[in-house]
């Protein structure tokens, strides 16, 4: 990389059409692992207007009235004002939601199947997922994606604790940090866009907005008087969620996951279970990633790992630390080889995930948030030891 460069990520609030979306979808897989740990799920969901759509395939022994679950997640982010064209209360529900594909099923399920190679619980998809570690911040991720992550939540916070009564829901944040020698060393500039009401004028905006969410989260060494903040920038910003624009679930992934700084593989996570390798192979890989940063095997580390319909080993696992590693990336990679099982089964059970834990996940990240069992880092005596 260039010794000096500047690198920009971007985080959205709750209330952004996507995250509504997302929201959704994630509250009825909850739902049904409430109930049913067993359950199949790949729920979507459109909002506009007054109205919100929810698709896919569930196959589960769960009793949902989803119509609830729908409404009391769109209540949970705020859309709750007498003026909000979506409004909790108020929105059409339109149920588009079917069984899974038998096809699909006979492969992901641990039994024989004609045509099937092996009887064990196959991957339900094809398909890569990437997972991504570095030094640069407490987390061990990118930090642009985690300041922007910060502001957005700071802002979240002070809506919903009433602090200001003329924020509302909708809301996107943007960091762009400079690099010298490839390393974090200040903030160029900040935006902030923020749903509003009418009655508050553009100066208040941007002098609550810098002085109690900008300052309140990004260290004060990282700003200084050259740092650009654009605040609501269009000047107005009244009309918003989904009554301003269509929101529609998995379209924010580069926000999901590591900002763009690592890659993606490019399936989205909300609403699916985690038979779903779209999903959990990139919890996976996150796991495994930190852990390498975190045994000091390297600074920086990236995993990819691809899959086959049905079938229960990866194709491939591939591992580059960047130049960063204390030992060969292929010394590492064995090492990952010898911890860590791939196959879908495995991941599972390795971080527990048929528990309704996924509402956690939809906003600010996947990734960096401590409590979530692919953020441990309870594996790097192994790794350490298998290194050798």
């Amino acid at each position: 990389m260039a010794n000096s460069f500047v690198f920009s990520s971007e985080s959205v609030g709750e209330g952004h059409p996507d995250k509504v979306a997302d929201l959704i979808s994630d509250s009825v897989l909850d739902a049904c692992l409430e109930q049913d740990p067993q359950s199949r799920v790949a729920c979507e969901t459109m909002v506009k207007s007054n109205m919100v759509i929810i698709a896919g395939e569930i196959t589960t022994k769960a009793k949902l009235n989803y119509e609830q679950v729908v409404r009391a997640a769109i209540r949970d982010v705020g859309y709750v004002h007498d003026d909000d064209v979506f409004h909790a209360d108020r929105v059409f529900i339109n149920n588009y939601l079917t069984r899974q594909s038998p096809d699909i099923a006979q492969g992901v399920d641990a039994r024989a199947a004609e045509g099937k190679e092996t009887a064990e619980q196959g991957a339900g998809d094809q398909g890569l997922m990437f997972g991504y570690a570095c030094n640069e911040t407490p987390e061990m991720m990118p930090t642009a994606i985690m300041y922007a992550h910060r502001l957005g939540r700071e802002l979240t916070k002070l809506r919903k604790a009433g602090v200001v009564g003329w924020l509302r829901p909708d809301a996107k944040s943007q960091v762009s940090i400079r690099y010298e020698n490839d390393k974090p060393v200040k903030v160029e500039n900040v935006v902030i866009s923020t749903q509003h009401t009418k009655d508050v004028t553009h100066a208040a905006i941007c002098d609550f907005l810098i002085e109690h969410v900008v300052r309140k989260v990004i260290p004060a060494k990282m700003l200084d008087r050259n740092t650009k903040y654009l605040i609501n920038p269009t000047g107005r910003f009244v009309v918003g969620g989904p009554e301003g624009d269509s929101g529609v679930t998995g379209r924010k992934i580069i926000v999901d996951t590591y900002g763009g700084w690592g890659r993606h593989g490019g399936g989205a996570f909300s609403g699916k279970d985690p038979s779903k390798v779209d999903r959990s192979a990139a919890y996976m890989c996150r796991w495994v990633a930190k852990n390498i940063v975190a045994s000091g095997l390297a600074e920086i580390c990236e995993l990819q790992v691809a899959y086959a319909i049905g079938y229960p080993e990866p194709v491939s696992i591939w591992v580059d630390s960047m130049g960063t590693g204390k030992v060969p990336d292929d010394v590492i990679a064995r090492a990952v080889a010898k911890v860590f099982s791939f196959k879908p089964a495995n991941i599972i059970k390795q971080l527990d995930l048929l528990r309704p834990i996924y509402r956690q996940t939809t906003n600010y990240g996947h990734f960096g948030k401590a409590d979530m069992p692919w953020e441990q880092i309870n594996k790097t005596k192994e790794l350490l030891a298998a290194a050798k």
